[in-house]
């Protein structure tokens, strides 16, 4: 079925009281494209620094309202209605109009996401497709979590993981998101893994993912800040995050980390990575190697 998206434009400095116009009027919902901060949104929603140049050069004064009309309703008395309200809060605007057809806008991303192999062991594979392989597989639904292995910060993460997974490790993830390096650290055998994020969205999906994969009574996962919910030490710290981030972060590193551990670092664009290096050697770690993929980092460093 083909519903109605009505896209009406308006200046950034009007576009709350459109918002609520807009509200008052629809029926099946609305949308807002408002790129005015994206880099705030980016590194809070989705915690990476590089940003696509498509999304920067959108238009940052002003803010696209869409309104989503389902089938069967009247385009030409819902645009009439517009007309009247807007006119009377006195916000110009301008109007577009386009069909789309019915689907669940959360989950469209699925069908951009494949089962991949990462590593010598690992291979990710969505919830929802049958993958036959030898590989330990990593079984994901991230949901409207960051972290689904496709993205080059994460598979760099999972292969240096991949590389020193032994078992029985106790591993601590900061900044989980989906729980992707968490669980996959348990799947190749640690023994026991904690996540900690910001977002409770976040901890909610990397429990269901944990549940997925069988091994939701060997992680935990809490909302919090960075390090603060962490206890005890750990033979392996993940931080998939950002490098303002990693920077803050790295003073409480090394007093949570067990005798010869490992901290891997990532979500830093290459441009940066001199930068964090730094930090990290400045509280007394030594960066054991440097990984690259396609301009991003994943810095591994032990204790000095």
């Amino acid at each position: 079925m083909e519903w109605t998206d009505i896209r009406l434009t308006v200046a950034k400095a009007v576009a709350d009281n459109a918002e609520a116009v807009a509200t008052m009027i629809a029926e099946g919902g609305i949308y807002i494209e408002d790129y005015s901060d994206i880099e705030q949104q980016v590194a809070e929603i989705a915690h990476v620094d590089l940003i696509e140049q498509e999304l920067l050069d959108k238009p940052r004064d002003t803010v696209i309202i869409h309104m989503y009309l389902e089938p069967g309703a009247s385009p030409v008395e819902t645009l009439a209605l517009i007309q009247a309200r807007m006119e009377a809060a006195g916000i110009a605007y301008t109007v577009e109009t386009e069909g789309v057809e019915q689907e669940d806008w959360q989950n469209g991303w699925r069908k951009y996401y494949h089962p991949m192999d990462i590593g010598k062991r690992l291979a990710i594979v969505p919830s929802w497709q049958e993958y036959d392989t030898d590989r330990v597989k990593l079984i994901l639904d991230p949901g409207l979590a960051f972290g689904t292995g496709g993205h080059e910060t994460t598979s760099l993460c999972l292969e240096a993981l991949d590389e020193r997974v032994r078992g029985g490790e106790r591993v601590l993830d900061i900044g989980t998101g989906s729980g992707i390096l968490a669980i996959a650290a348990l799947k190749l055998g640690a023994g026991s893994a904690e996540g900690v994020d910001i977002d409770p969205v976040a901890v909610r999906t990397a429990g269901e993912n944990a549940a997925l994969n069988g091994v939701a009574d060997k992680l935990t996962v809490l909302v919090g800040d960075l390090s603060d919910k962490a206890s005890g030490r750990y033979d392996i710290i993940t931080a998939n995050i950002v490098a303002n981030a990693i920077i803050s972060l790295a003073p409480a590193v090394p007093g949570l980390m067990a005798e010869n551990a490992t901290f891997i670092a990532s979500g830093i664009i290459d441009s940066r990575k001199d930068e964090v290096i730094a930090a990290l050697e400045a509280v007394g770690l030594t960066v054991q190697e440097v990984k690259e993929k396609r301009g991003w980092e994943c810095i591994v460093c032990k204790k000095a």
